[in-house]
């Protein structure tokens, strides 16, 4: 959400970070409608004022025994007066309350510019994808082989997108969560919450789902929301309250399943387990301040990587280009995971610094150390990782010439010291 009085004082820069979204400018709609609502504002409290004076006069008049009459009626026009000055303000700011509900994050200054993914850099890559003697097969073909991936019985209970894991791939899923979960809170100092998965309108409000993308979520008959990412109730933990800077960095993590409609994506990934409709992820989130933001979006990318590197998987970092970015996001690192099905890579962790945007939405605040009042905290959100693409990436990059799959080395702990899975008939 974006603060008014950052847009009176930065008009021209607001307008260019809408372009750079590739929107048009709306610092003069939104400017005159400020305008006109400060006036009306002003004109209330002028009434009021004027209101509260007669009314005294009122009482003097009375005791010296003079006709208060004219004062009566002028109490009377200056109520109605204020009344509709009132609503008329109360109407323009919901007006201004709505576009700039709308909008999106401003994208910072070192974001590349650019309409889609096109524009995006890359800043680097890490790992050597391997070379098999062999086709290699994509992940749903791998794992139908296996038979313990089950897509046709997953579209019978609850239609496309969704799969039925087996045996050593739900073991497989669950030790990638748990394996996740131990590393982020054991060396990367985050605090391991478990949230719940139905939240209100305020909470996706928070976060930027709404109101634009309610399509894009689950809602029960009951008015909740099913989370479309651990993001929204970890990032609203501190939703209105002041914290003070001394607790800050704040850093969280959530394993959670995660709902997404896909509206957007129809005809995307069809095939597989790419883009589903109910997926797994463990969420990484920072409250800090802005002094910190920069280092701490560094700090939870490089967090991200180094589930890649433990698991031996080849990848490469992108910066998002001003196009390309989420709807709070102003400035954004995709790591992306080399698939051999594909011969690609796919994206497994989006890390977003969100800046004030979120936390304006919010109402959160904190108490610097020094100085008086109060300043938005800074937020930050990453994937750490998509726990079902962790999955897909091992089964491809891992893959054997017989149909097996080799397991990395720092899962096996976590199945009992298991190292192949095989085919299960």
């Amino acid at each position: 959400m974006h603060d008014i009085r950052w847009i009176r004082e930065h008009h021209a820069e607001f307008d260019r970070g809408l372009v750079r979204r590739g929107l048009a400018p709306r610092g003069d709609e939104i400017l005159g409608l400020d305008r006109d609502w400060r006036a009306a504002e002003t004109r209330a409290q002028e009434a009021q004022a004027r209101r509260n004076r007669i009314s005294r006069e009122i009482g003097a008049a009375k005791r010296r025994g003079e006709d208060i009459d004219p004062l009566l009626r002028q109490v009377e026009a200056d109520k109605s007066a204020e009344a509709q000055a009132a609503a008329e303000a109360a109407r323009m700011r919901a007006e201004i309350d709505e576009i700039l509900a709308g909008l999106p994050n401003l994208p910072a200054e070192d974001v590349p510019d650019g309409a889609d993914e096109s524009a995006n850099i890359e800043l680097r890559r890490v790992g050597e994808p391997p070379r098999f003697d062999f086709a290699a097969l994509s992940h749903d073909d791998i794992g139908e082989r296996l038979g313990l991936m089950d897509f046709r019985r997953a579209g019978r209970l609850s239609g496309s997108r969704f799969v039925v894991l087996r045996q050593d791939l739900a073991r497989l899923e669950r030790a990638l969560a748990q394996f996740m979960l131990d590393l982020h809170t054991r060396e990367f100092g985050y605090q391991e919450v478990s949230p719940p998965l139905l939240v209100r309108d305020e909470a996706l409000f928070g976060t930027g789902q709404l109101p634009k993308f309610a399509e894009d979520s689950f809602r029960t008959a009951e008015g909740y929301w099913l989370i479309p990412t651990a993001e929204v109730p970890l990032t609203n933990l501190v939703a209105d309250e002041i914290l003070d800077e001394r607790e800050l960095p704040l850093r969280f993590t959530a394993g959670t399943p995660c709902f997404r409609s896909e509206a957007g994506a129809a005809g995307k990934d069809t095939r597989g387990m790419i883009r589903q409709h109910q997926f797994f992820k463990v969420e990484m989130v920072s409250i800090t301040t802005a002094e910190q933001s920069a280092a701490e979006h560094e700090r939870m990318t490089a967090c991200a990587e180094e589930v890649l590197k433990r698991l031996g998987l080849a990848y490469r970092v992108m910066l998002l280009s001003a196009g390309d970015m989420g709807f709070a996001a102003e400035k954004t690192y995709d790591i992306e995971v080399w698939l051999p099905g594909q011969g690609a890579y796919r994206e497994i962790s989006s890390c977003s610094n969100c800046g004030v945007f979120q936390a304006q939405r919010m109402k959160a605040r904190y108490r610097p150390a020094e100085g008086r009042g109060t300043r938005p905290v800074h937020t930050l959100n990453g994937s750490g990782l998509a726990v079902g693409r962790t999955l897909i990436a091992i089964l491809e990059n891992y893959q054997r010439e017989d149909g097996c799959i080799s397991i990395p080395p720092a899962l096996q702990p976590y199945l009992g010291g298991q190292q192949i899975i095989a085919h299960h008939g």
